[in-house]
């Protein structure tokens, strides 16, 4: 059987056509988009999307029928071996792996993240439960943060991967807390300084690791959100042990991840190669392992399906945004930009990856540790 036939044959349990008329059907330009696609699964065909062989009018529903149909199990080409096998022997979220992602994808340029994002600059997912757009979703997910934190004015909060200081803004900001941000995306901490001018934020541009530095139990608080999917498992325990030192007694600490429902050494190769690279979603029973002896779970909360609902208004805002851009960004940007934006909007809504928020303490709430309502 050719390459040809086994996608179309592949496609037709998904219920996606080839060259068919319905949003998620697939327009192939370029013969050699099949043997890509069978020999290197995603990396392949999201390489040969990039070079304009083949088009999708809605991604997202595209992948979201091939997950759903599970396809992708029916793909496992041989030359991704060595990938998975870098990723079970070499820790490739040491520090000195770990400025990759923020030169290529966090320092791309802040005009790219500004016409994309919400007015807060959050690059993480929004809480939508009574949200009616992207702003409000966002502000409703930093004030659902602030109030699982329990903040109260002039505690001493450290963040751990700061982003663009949205939230430490917000916290300082609306609750009157003293922050200190770790980050290494030189573009984003210098954003984060000039837009916290006169706030109680201190920006460190530097590795979260060296946080273990600082005095035990320094504060009252520990947040990190959208940090862990760059620390690797090999260094989840590492994590874990800087956040119960900084913690005082009775701290709190919240951790907003990308979890995945199982457990793997590495990630996607197109996203790694392309996105993220050495980047990692953690599992349950990974984190449950570095946690251990360490960490008390208070609170364990999944609302992955907003993941999708936020990819999409990113997506909205980008191509709405791209007369801003094209500039700057080319052709192949754009496409690389929206096959990554849409694919992963396709893989929260078939559930294949999750949203979750942890609340931890060192020893257990004392009196128990109920979730506030918004």
């Amino acid at each position: 059987m050719s390459s040809k036939d086994k996608v179309v044959e592949l496609l037709k349990h998904a219920n996606i056509e080839v060259n068919g008329a319905r949003p998620w059907d697939i327009q192939v330009h370029e013969e050699r988009f099949y043997d890509r696609a069978i020999s290197q699964a995603n990396l392949g065909a999201g390489e040969s999307y990039i070079n304009g062989w083949w088009d999708c009018q809605a991604l997202d529903q595209m992948f979201d029928r091939i997950l759903q149909a599970r396809l992708d199990q029916h793909i496992q080409p041989l030359w991704l071996l060595p990938h998975a096998i870098k990723g079970k022997f070499v820790n490739t979220q040491s520090k000195r792996f770990s400025k990759k992602v923020a030169e290529q994808h966090y320092d791309a340029g802040n005009d790219l993240f500004q016409v994309m994002l919400d007015k807060n600059m959050q690059y993480t997912c929004g809480y939508w439960e009574k949200a009616e757009n992207l702003d409000k979703a966002q502000e409703a997910k930093l004030e659902l943060i602030c109030k699982k934190l329990l903040l109260q004015k002039g505690m001493k909060v450290l963040e751990l991967g700061g982003g663009f200081g949205g939230l430490a803004r917000y916290m300082a900001a609306k609750y009157g807390c003293h922050v200190t941000s770790y980050n290494i995306s030189k573009e984003q901490v210098a954003f984060g300084k000039a837009w916290c001018k006169n706030l109680s934020v201190t920006f460190m541009e530097t590795d979260y690791r060296d946080a273990k530095k600082l005095p035990a139990g320094s504060f009252d608080r520990v947040v990190s959100v959208g940090l862990l999917e760059h620390v690797g498992y090999k260094n989840y325990k590492e994590f874990f042990e800087i956040i119960a030192h900084a913690l005082k007694e009775g701290g709190l600490a919240l951790v907003h991840s990308i979890g995945s429902n199982e457990t793997v050494c590495c990630t996607d190769a197109w996203i790694d190669k392309y996105i993220f690279p050495h980047g990692h979603l953690p599992s349950i029973k990974q984190l449950g392992e570095a946690m251990e002896k360490l960490m008390v779970v208070e609170d364990w909360h999944n609302f992955g399906a907003d993941y999708d609902k936020t990819l999409m208004a990113w997506d909205a805002q980008f191509t709405k945004g791209w007369p801003e851009l094209k500039d700057k960004y080319d052709q192949r940007f754009y496409r690389m930009w929206r096959y990554y934006l849409l694919s992963c909007a396709g893989v929260f809504r078939a559930r294949q990856m999750q949203l979750w928020q942890l609340v931890l303490t060192k020893y257990g709430a004392v009196s128990g540790y109920r979730r506030p309502v918004l």
